[in-house]
């Protein structure tokens, strides 16, 4: 399940789409206009924004210039709705920085189709797509999690800080990364709360030999990797 922020100032739309994201799984987030938009997102970011071109008072295309500009949600996918078909307004909503474009109208299957294509390659952890490792497994769908077969039984936390690194392999990610990414950035707790669940997660792990897969970088976070430290 992933939270969209749907901006759409006409109504029966936004209902529309919400419907659709809500039966495909999705928490849907809904605001009229710019300014609505960007309250939502102070509070918490969202996973995903479907951003109409035609807004009152400031336009999705300035806001979407606005969200890239800002260092906290320039991250955020964004997929612009539009009226506008033209390959000139295609160019420009891709620009400012829309990772897609949906020319309306279109259909929920369509539409449905595009957010889960943009999830897969801006936030893979946000999809329910199963993703192996070196013999563990991690299914979104079922919430289980095997080690060659076995079952390995994870607290709701680490099975998200799990899916979040088995996603991200090799990447080093800072604790404040970690705790914008897995508990969100609406969530205030201390940087050394990761250390405390990385600690859980190694030692459910470590009857599989998986535990050796998470890895502390000296001075800069963690990471998952196959690779001998």
């Amino acid at each position: 399940m992933a939270r969209i922020l749907v901006v759409e100032d006409e109504p029966s739309i936004q209902e529309l789409i919400s419907v659709t994201l809500t039966r495909t799984g999705h928490d849907p987030l809904r605001a009229l206009d710019a300014e609505t938009a960007l309250r939502l997102m102070q509070a918490e970011l969202p996973d995903l924004v479907l951003l109409d071109w035609m807004l009152p008072g400031q336009s999705g295309i300035d806001l979407a210039r606005r969200l890239r500009s800002d260092e906290r949600t320039r991250g955020v996918p964004i997929i612009m709705l539009t009226a506008r078909g033209d390959e000139q307004s295609k160019v420009t909503g891709l620009e400012t920085g829309a990772d897609d474009y949906v020319t309306k109208p279109f259909s929920p299957r369509e539409l449905a189709a595009r957010i889960k294509a943009v999830l897969r390659r801006q936030k893979p952890q946000a999809t329910e797509d199963p993703v192996e490792i070196e013999g563990l497994r991690l299914d979104p769908a079922t919430h289980r999690v095997t080690a060659r077969g076995a079952a390995v039984m994870l607290g709701p936390t680490e099975f998200r800080l799990l899916h979040f690194f088995m996603t991200h392999a090799e990447r080093v990610h800072s604790r404040a990364q970690l705790l914008d990414s897995v508990w969100g950035d609406h969530v205030f707790v201390e940087e050394r709360t990761v250390d405390v669940h990385i600690r859980r997660l190694r030692s459910v792990l470590e009857a599989s030999g998986h535990d050796t897969l998470i890895q502390t970088v000296r001075g800069s976070g963690y990471r998952l990797s196959c690779q001998k430290e």
